[in-house]
């Protein structure tokens, strides 16, 4: 496993050995059709977290009769703990610029958006650079690369540091200059998305992949991690760890192999997947980083010995109350409420009653709440809760019987 394993410190990722614009080039020569239908097979999924298949959004998007298509690279890359993403548009911004060409012509579209998350606008110079360069050399603009009628070409919108504007319907939202609050589905955005046209929105990382399948195969992708989560994937290990950094890793590594690779010898816990994530306990190292078991979107915070795991809880739920759009009662109420029951454990004064009260509640809000950050803040209460008990028990209800009740 170890040899699978490569880290930005030590080696090179796969992106670096891409011959440029190979994957472009090879795309070019096929029929639109023929492109989806070889993503599909390679298997790729979103890699900011949902795992939807690319494929299939890219062919929900070209089946719309429309004028117009869009294609928008999600570059808002505020999850806590996820940094990846920002090193692929340092180090091969080009390749996610050949991936959003690629989808372009699967799709039939003609612009393009990355949206750039507001406190990566120091990386917008170099950027702009890339994107100019690419139209003087033909891969972006008319005619790309000789081929009569496709036209393509790409913008960078800055975002505001709207942690909501992650979730696709709130980015394009923001796009079309109006509050990035998530939008009522469906309509979804592959059928009524940028002006209401159907649009593509796929993560930076997931682009960067597309050409490196065209160019490998999907044969080459399929084979790697497993077979409901194939491919490899780039994870941002930070906490307490000897070497943090962004390492790729088959789909499929456990915890504890990951562990092993960066230093993390000890660990209380894992938080994977950033703050809306699950926090997987040391018995639990053994579980795979796969879409099927424990979430794959990228980042993962590691935890020694000595953190409260209940102050780590606290400081989560701090970040959602002040994240929170607001637009539905279930996210903007209960996080608070999360909020003020860890605040309450804490000092001792929260029942067993209150508890199941609150466990109640991330049920609701998973439920009932309109987008992404209402449904997956709860994570981290819960998991907590249930992953450490006996903090709970001890700062306040005593209850054996609860503690029983929550491990099941």
């Amino acid at each position: 496993m170890d040899t699978a394993i490569r880290d930005v410190h030590e080696g090179d990722l796969t992106f670096s050995t891409q011959p440029a614009e190979a994957g472009l080039e090879l795309a070019l020569e096929q029929q639109p059709g023929a492109i989806i239908d070889l993503v599909d097979q390679s298997g790729l999924k979103g890699c900011g977290g949902a795992g939807f298949p690319t494929a299939r959004k890219w062919r929900l998007a070209a089946e719309q009769a429309a004028d117009r298509r869009y294609v928008v690279c999600n570059a808002d890359e505020s999850e806590p703990g996820a940094f990846k993403d920002r090193v692929i548009l340092e180090r091969y911004p080009d390749l996610v610029l050949d991936g959003m060409t690629i989808a372009a012509w699967a799709i039939g579209a003609t612009s393009g958006v990355i949206y750039l998350r507001g406190e990566y606008a120091f990386l917008r110079p170099a950027l702009d650079d890339c994107i100019a360069r690419r139209r003087s050399t033909g891969t972006l603009g008319l005619d790309v690369l000789g081929r009569d009628g496709f036209d393509f070409d790409v913008i960078i919108h800055l975002g505001a540091g709207a942690y909501v504007c992650g979730e696709e319907s709130a980015l394009l939202e923001s796009l079309e200059g109006r509050r990035g609050h998530p939008r009522n589905r469906p309509p979804y955005p592959v059928r009524s998305g940028l002006h209401g046209k159907p649009t593509v929105v796929n993560n930076v990382e997931t682009l960067a992949w597309v050409p490196c399948i065209i160019s490998n195969g999907a044969g080459w992708f399929r084979s790697l991690g497993t077979a409901q989560s194939p491919g490899l994937k780039l994870f941002s290990i930070s906490g307490d760890v000897d070497r943090p950094g962004v390492y790729e890793l088959p789909m499929g590594t456990t915890i504890a192999a990951l562990l092993d690779r960066v230093g993390g010898a000890g660990a209380k816990a894992v938080q994977v997947g950033g703050a809306a994530g699950i926090c997987v306990p040391a018995e639990q190292f053994d579980r795979a980083l796969t879409f099927e078991d424990v979430t794959a979107s990228g980042a993962v915070i590691v935890f020694g010995p000595d953190r409260d795991m209940l102050q780590v809880a606290e400081n989560f739920l701090e970040f959602f109350v002040a994240e929170s759009c607001g637009q539905c009662t279930p996210c903007r109420i209960g996080n608070q409420r999360l909020l003020e029951g860890i605040r309450d454990i804490r000092r001792g004064q929260c029942s067993t009653d209150r508890l199941s009260g609150l466990l109640d509640l991330c049920e609701t809000m998973r439920a009932t709440s309109k987008c992404g950050l209402g449904q997956t803040s709860p994570n981290a209460f819960q998991s907590i809760i249930a992953a450490f008990p006996g903090d709970v028990v001890g700062r306040s209800a005593k209850s054996l019987t609860w503690v029983q009740e929550v491990r099941s």
